[in-house]
């Protein structure tokens, strides 16, 4: 799996539609979709869009684009602060609408969508489209948003997932300062995860440190997990946060002092039990670290993108780069 894009738009006005369909496509191209996907995913984006301005009165539209194994895969996370949906069943029917539209936007979205998911609540409403012919929710689902420092083109944070029934690993680095520099330091550490892939996520990161001396540094955390063994190995250094949830419980992982590329006084592998309901978080300092997910009844039972799209949109620091992944037990 690789990232080939990630933009976040903000929804302020109906100017910001036009924004969100123009980044989506640039992600349809740079995925090579072919004409009917991009058209598909062009109406789903300025739908969206439209939604947030107009039902949630504002908030964010983030646009991905993933290369799986199975082929490419546009994904759209859409973020909004307003009051939530009242009646998502009803709001789900053709013609039904409180802002005096045609009424044609969710149920249409989901019939036009590859997935189709939606987190509605207090906080505002989530919702989770992705288009392609690709996969990458086997086994063990798993999702990862990195924004840039408002302002920047490039984003110091960076993320790597690879993954199979037996074995899956992240990376999530967050390069010194944001900015070129950190985005170059933030890749050649995710390019060392995966050139080591098969090494522990300790040894890993000892690799990380010797190949980030070339650039500016940074910090970064790898997690293994092994679902069929019921494993979990993390291994971090400097402040990424990392936490697995579990029947109603939280536990912090810790990551030890340092920069990688710079100086690091030695490195620690943990090791916790993955049960089937385990979902896993990990994020820069781009995101407080206040967050509790169980304050989001339901949340733990969606896909990994609207967790991650809720602790983006409730937690983010508008200050840094910010990037979280989020892993789940399928």
């Amino acid at each position: 799996m690789e990232i080939v894009f990630s933009e976040g738009v903000a929804i302020k006005d109906a100017s910001s539609v036009g924004e969100v369909r123009r980044a989506a496509a640039a992600a349809g191209a740079k995925l090579k979709l072919d004409e009917t996907r991009a058209g598909e995913l062009a109406i789903l984006t300025t739908e969206v869009a439209r939604n947030v301005l107009i039902h949630g009165g504002g908030g964010q539209v983030i646009v991905s684009g993933i290369a799986s194994q199975g082929g490419p895969v546009a994904r759209i996370l859409a973020l909004d602060t307003g009051g939530g949906i009242a009646n998502l069943a009803e709001a789900m029917k053709d013609g039904f609408s409180t802002a005096g539209t045609m009424g044609a936007g969710l149920g249409a979205m989901k019939r036009m969508a590859k997935r189709f998911e939606v987190f509605t609540g207090r906080g505002g409403t989530m919702v989770l489209l992705e288009v392609g012919e690709g996969s990458v929710t086997e086994h063990l689902t798993f999702a990862g948003v990195t924004l840039p420092y408002p302002g920047e083109r490039v984003c110091g944070d960076g993320w790597y997932c690879e993954h199979t029934p037996a074995r899956t690993v992240a990376v999530l680095a967050d390069g010194l300062g944001h900015g070129l520099g950190a985005a170059e330091a933030a890749q050649e550490a995710v390019e060392t995860v995966r050139q080591r892939i098969s090494k522990s996520p300790g040894e890993i990161l000892s690799y990380m440190h010797d190949a980030l001396k070339k650039t500016r540094g940074a910090v970064a955390a790898v997690v293994e997990v092994c679902p069929k063994e019921g494993k979990l190995t993390y291994a971090g250094i400097g402040n990424i946060a990392a936490s697995v949830v579990s029947k109603g419980l939280s536990r912090s992982l810790v990551s030890h002092n340092g920069t990688l590329g710079v100086t690091m006084s030695r490195v620690q592998e943990f090791h916790t039990e993955w049960k089937p309901d385990s979902v896993f978080v990990m994020h820069s300092d781009g995101l407080q670290s206040k967050w509790d997910l169980l304050a989001y009844p339901g949340l733990l039972l969606k896909h990994p993108a609207l967790i991650c799209g809720a602790l983006i949109r409730d937690f983010r620091r508008q200050r840094d780069d910010a990037g979280v992944v989020v892993l789940k037990a399928a």
